[in-house]
């Protein structure tokens, strides 16, 4: 759906879902809350301008993409999408290639393309998969991080956009689930989110080497949708006892609220 306000933004929604808001006339006008703070984890990794070496599990309409190809020319980027027609519907309505942009996608399930990336080739892998509304239970658990984490070059990052809501006892497993394959894990969350007010986005990140907390969490609380990071002692506490989930007991992300993210 055309953005009425905005000329150029457009919406993707999947079964009354917002899924995407591409802005075709400005790549770096990233509309939703949690494409924003992907955004400044990305604009953080590496000296502004450097290229990345990215893999996205999950296409949807590539806001993330375009944002890399535009903010960090010459990156070398791979989509992957399972759903064919929503790929093809994309990239005949909202097309992203243009000059210097090096943008593959391929239709395929986002871990079995992960498991066969060539170890430490990558600098950044996105996992932001949902069927309807929901993670699927194949992509949280600790084989599938551990997956992530071998496709990545030294100091690489892993990145998650999942969902939850009160009592964060999905958010608390994949938080422990990242911290039981990576030393340097975040989680960023809106407060009431973090504080099992309200079901939300929330955004985990991992890397083997030393993540940028301090710039991060400036660039967060600056944004005109704040958000709080949590790491070290305090993401510890706030997982608590909860243990890494593993293949065997492994289930989809909670579904959200009746109205949770509906439009329209």
């Amino acid at each position: 759906m055309p953005d009425i306000d905005h000329d150029g933004g457009w919406l993707l929604t999947l079964d009354d879902t917002p899924q995407s808001y591409v802005d075709l006339g400005d790549p770096t006008h990233l509309e939703f809350e949690y494409t924003r703070r992907i955004g400044h984890l990305v604009d953080t990794l590496a000296p502004a301008g450097r290229p990345l070496d990215a893999l996205h599990l999950g296409g949807g309409a590539l806001t993330v993409p375009r944002y890399l190809a535009a903010t960090r020319p010459g990156s070398r980027q791979q989509v992957v999408e399972v759903d064919g027609l929503l790929l093809a519907l994309v990239e005949e309505h909202l097309p992203w290639q243009g000059p210097g942009v090096d943008i593959t996608a391929v239709v395929g399930d986002a871990r079995a393309v992960l498991e066969t990336v060539p170890a430490g080739s990558l600098d950044l892998v996105v996992a932001d998969v949902f069927h309807g509304s929901r993670t699927p239970a194949h992509l949280t658990s600790v084989e599938f991080v551990r997956a992530a984490a071998a496709a990545l070059r030294a100091g690489g990052c892993y990145a998650a956009n999942l969902a939850d809501g009160p009592p964060l006892a999905f958010a608390r497993a994949q938080a422990a689930t990242l911290r039981a394959v990576f030393p340097e894990v975040c989680l960023i969350a809106e407060a009431p989110v973090l504080r099992g007010r309200r079901y939300g986005n929330i955004l985990l990140a991992g890397s083997a080497g030393p993540l940028p907390a301090a710039d991060l969490a400036r660039r967060l609380a600056a944004d005109i949708f704040p958000a709080r990071l949590t790491d070290g002692a305090d993401l510890a506490e706030f997982c608590g006892r909860t243990p890494a989930v593993t293949d065997a007991e492994a289930t989809d992300s909670p579904p959200p609220p009746d109205g949770a993210f509906s439009v329209g």
